[in-house]
């Protein structure tokens, strides 16, 4: 904390405060705050430092949101994910800052170019099949979850940017807003605190790390009760646009960073 400059310091503390609001208004929106963290801060190490963060934002979201999770859902995507993070651990074994900015970046741009694609062609504003929350799933669903969930898993440990792609997912599905936050909050709940012993065998959190989260992670409960107010004077089809837009600014950002 002694290298960082008042100003950055600052920027962190906003970064914080977008995690909080993230968590319980806008999921994807935190991609801003991981592009802050890997301006401020070593782009690899930013992973390390944001995790605890991202951590403090899922308990909250949970406490706020626990109610409206579609458990099925988490349930058919935790097997893919795990595969996804083993992957993104042998990366991050050998990925420099650069490798980590543009794979990250390339598959959010991606991502949200399939997500445009389908409300275009289907015409119904992300809605999916009746059986894709209900639970019989068809081979093309079963498919779409499997791919979701890997590179969901891969971005989250690589970067933490899981957030935007299953946030693609999760409107795919056809999710309205409180199924949307209950079901991507108990999500990442599960999948950071599962993260915590890989990163911390990388040598991404340390104390030094830790130190720098115990003043940043003060700032994400405010974002966290902006967010809890604003929600519901969002509209669903204007949280189908922040979603998809954040995600747009995210992975542009780490392109051409």
């Amino acid at each position: 904390m002694d290298t960082l400059t008042l100003w950055q310091l600052v920027a962190l503390a906003a970064a914080s405060t977008l995690v909080g609001f993230s968590k319980t208004a806008v999921s994807g929106a935190n991609t801003i705050s991981l592009a802050v963290f890997a301006a401020v801060l070593p782009a690899r190490e930013s992973t390390g430092v944001l995790l605890p963060v991202l951590i403090a934002g899922d308990l909250l979201a949970v406490a706020v949101y626990r109610r409206h999770a579609h458990w099925p859902t988490l349930l058919r995507l935790f097997p893919a994910v795990a595969v996804g993070v083993v992957a993104g651990t042998f990366f991050m074994m050998w990925a420099g800052d650069e490798a980590v900015r543009t794979s990250i970046g390339a598959i959010l741009l991606f991502m949200s170019g399939v997500t445009i694609w389908r409300r275009r062609t289907t015409g119904n504003g992300m809605r999916a099949p009746q059986d894709e929350q209900a639970g019989s799933l068809s081979r093309a669903a079963r498919l779409k979850a499997r791919s979701y969930g890997a590179l969901g898993g891969f971005t989250t440990m690589v970067a933490n940017a899981g957030g935007p792609v299953m946030s693609l997912y999760l409107l795919s599905a056809g999710f309205r807003k409180l199924g949307f936050l209950g079901t991507s909050a108990w999500f990442f709940l599960i999948v950071n605190v599962t993260k915590v012993p890989f990163s911390v065998g990388l040598g991404l959190i340390d104390a030094h790390s830790l130190l720098l989260d115990a003043c940043m992670v003060l700032f994400v409960v405010p974002g966290a009760y902006i967010g809890r107010k604003c929600v519901d004077r969002i509209n669903q089809t204007l949280f189908e646009r922040l979603v998809i837009g954040a995600t747009v600014l995210g992975g542009l950002h780490l392109l051409l960073r």
